[in-house]
């Protein structure tokens, strides 16, 4: 059996060999890491309306009462808005100031004060209140340092913490084109298991479920997404065409165009309870 420091360890190094290689990335002016803000936004949007998955039902009730909520790598508000009719206040961290921005403006809509700092999480972990739920989506592949970053989650929450993760890395959608436009074969680890063995090495005992994102139209146009992944794959603009044709080939529907490489439709919700 592994111990915490082999898991973290393996969790780092796997993460680390995400790198994009330099003359690949030196070769184009447009930098690999775009952030697709309007599809984060179209996402909250579309479950505030409609709020769906077992993420939602999860920290929907444990905010039975009402209570605060913290929402961890908080996007546009896909995690935290849907539950706003039983949130009493809410404070969002997120390193992106526009994406802070469609949030608090979004909450401002469903009657919703919410605090919004910027900052990675847990370096600000010291400055922001313990809430009653805690919930954070599509952010542990951004944590090179996990065990912090679940710690301070956990005793941030005084009822619950729920995150959200995809099964497997999230651009691993992208491996198939990375193979045919550069020759390079990319990782497949570490995956959302690998979460599950480093929160029970810490002694946290948790429930997951997993379950399948229904396919929805985050992209306005095909040539939205084609533009997001020509950069996500680091090629020049006149790769567009090119881009295009090889994601119909993956299967994607130039009249419903989903997103790629972003969150993933195979995911799992992971829960625990807090310390605080």
């Amino acid at each position: 059996m592994s111990s915490l420091n082999d898991l973290l360890d393996r969790w780092r190094g796997d993460l680390a060999a995400w790198a994009i290689p330099e003359h690949i990335t030196s070769a184009v002016s447009d930098s690999p890491w775009v952030l697709p803000r309007q599809v984060f936004a179209r996402r909250a949007d579309r479950l505030t309306l409609a709020p769906a998955g077992a993420s939602y039902e999860r920290a929907w009730a444990a905010l039975a009462p009402s209570g605060t909520v913290l929402d961890v790598g908080a996007g546009a508000g896909a995690a935290c808005l849907p539950l706003a009719p039983r949130t009493t206040s809410l404070t969002a961290v997120d390193t992106d100031p526009d994406m802070l921005r469609l949030l608090a403006d979004r909450a401002h809509t469903v009657g919703l004060g919410a605090q919004t700092v910027l900052g990675r999480w847990p370096d600000l972990a010291g400055d922001v209140p313990p809430a009653d739920v805690v919930t954070s989506h599509h952010v542990l592949y951004n944590a090179a340092d996990l065990g912090p970053f679940l710690a301070a989650l956990t005793t941030h929450a005084r009822r619950m913490v729920v995150v959200e993760a995809a099964t497997s890395h999230p651009l691993t959608s992208l491996n198939d084109l990375w193979l045919r436009f550069h020759g390079l074969v990319r990782p497949s680890r570490p995956k959302a298991a690998d979460v599950l063995e480093i929160l029970g090495a810490m002694g946290i005992q948790t429930e997951h479920t997993q379950w399948s994102r229904p396919a929805e139209a985050d992209y306005q146009s095909m040539d939205e997404l084609v533009e997001v992944t020509r950069r996500r794959l680091c090629l020049p603009p006149e790769r567009s065409g090119d881009v295009r044709n090889a994601l119909v080939d993956l299967g994607v529907d130039p009249m419903r165009p989903g997103d790629l490489g972003s969150s993933g439709r195979q995911v799992v919700t992971i829960w625990w309870e807090g310390t605080a």
